[in-house]
């Protein structure tokens, strides 16, 4: 029985030639898998026949957006997922629902070897490899950009030898990656980290410089989740497709950092993630109101090793699943409605209602009549500095 490789496929040019570079290079019939998770461009019928016309056995395409919308950004919006404060993993989310249907198509077509075209200085490369150990470590992993040095220079010339259906000539200079949670742009005059970036590279986003109205949106939230907006009711993919038109459309969500990736490097990145943006400001806002103040200060640090691992490609790891138990405990209570401003780049919240609120108004107001017993503050502080003062006078000791 010939040997068979599924590989994880885009329709581009280095992942096109990667079916026949695989086939040449090991005799293995190649399997193309291609995930839609709301990245645009190409119908996925088109991608389909592409890879077929590629040299592919069988080519495999899969909707994701749903899957993708509810089951892996909404837990970062549980999670208020920013890596770094800043990241909310645009990228690193998409991979392991990739890596899942790439398993499957495996189990289905009897292969033993996955492919994907990431380079080796990358992060996706440990996201891929490190899903797929986890969810079936008996498959082998190759990468052909960085396993058989395939440069591109060598791509462009393997398509034009073998008349591949693929566009060769026209290069971006940009390395970009998007999906329906937001766009990652690298490389090119970004490399130089004092360049600021151009309005041409972004495209989920609006200049915020730019004059217009305000846009004001109220947000609902069921245990965490977003369901409605102005009152609609929405799916996770709708409350992230309308949050990017409209959020995006006032320039809120543009990310412009030095990161550090798991390979050891740090590099420049620029992302747009309006609907994320969007959604985690108001999921932070509306935890400030409904969780209690211990849990909301542990949480804190949950979401930060969170963040760490989902970027790092342990999305199916043992402590990972273990910290989404925590996290969906703690947002048990994180129902309610946000309202928010977005303008000029910014999504400010401007009011909060929940029906799980620990917000008091007769302890927290200053006016007369309030419930709130001063006469106890004293003892409390008191206490609560005694062991700093017993310190402090050992230390001033002469």
């Amino acid at each position: 029985m010939t040997q068979r490789v599924v590989l994880a496929y885009s329709g581009g040019l280095d992942t096109s030639v990667c079916i026949g570079w695989i086939a040449e290079a090991t005799g293995a019939e190649v399997v193309a898998v291609a995930v839609d998770v709301g990245q645009g461009g190409e119908s996925l019928d088109v991608i389909r026949k592409r890879a077929l016309a590629c040299g592919a056995v069988e080519a495999e395409v899969v909707d994701a957006k749903d899957e993708f919308a509810e089951e892996y950004c909404l837990p970062a919006i549980k999670a208020n997922a920013l890596y770094m404060d800043r990241y909310p993993l645009v990228s690193a989310l998409s991979r392991p629902v990739i890596v899942k249907h790439l398993v499957a198509a495996a189990r289905k077509h009897g292969a033993d070897t996955v492919a994907h075209g990431c380079t080796g200085k990358g992060n996706d490369q440990v996201r891929f490899e490190a899903g797929i150990a986890s969810l079936a470590p008996d498959l082998t992993c190759i990468a052909p950009v960085r396993d058989y040095a395939m440069t591109r220079d060598k791509a462009i010339a393997f398509a034009e030898e073998k008349g591949l259906p693929i566009a060769t000539s026209k290069k971006s200079p940009y390395s970009i990656d998007a999906n329906v949670f937001g766009r990652a742009v690298e490389t090119g005059f970004l490399e130089d980290i004092w360049n600021a970036p151009i309005e041409d590279i972004y495209e989920y986003t609006q200049n915020p410089a730019t004059p217009r109205d305000a846009d004001e949106v109220v947000i609902t939230f069921r245990e965490g989740a977003p369901v409605a907006i102005d009152g609609r009711p929405v799916t996770m993919l709708q409350a992230i497709k309308e949050l990017n038109e409209r959020a995006g459309g006032q320039g809120v969500g543009r990310i412009d950092m030095v990161e550090d990736r798991l390979v050891g490097i740090k590099s420049r990145e620029v992302y747009e993630s309006p609907g994320g943006i969007a959604l985690i400001t108001a999921h932070q806002e509306l935890e400030n109101v409904t969780v209690e103040r211990e849990l909301a200060r542990y949480k804190r640090q949950v979401e930060q090793r969170w963040s760490e691992l989902v970027y790092d490609g342990q999305w199916f790891s043992p402590l990972k699943k273990a910290l989404d138990g925590f996290v969906n405990e703690a947002n048990q209570h994180v129902s309610g409605d946000i309202r928010m401003t977005l303008h000029g780049g910014r999504a400010v919240v401007t009011g909060r209602r929940s029906d799980q609120s620990l917000y008091d108004f007769n302890l927290a107001t200053y006016d007369t009549g309030d419930s709130f017993d001063q006469s106890l503050a004293k003892g409390f502080i008191d206490i609560f500095s005694l062991s700093s003062k017993i310190a402090a006078k050992r230390d001033v000791a002469p």
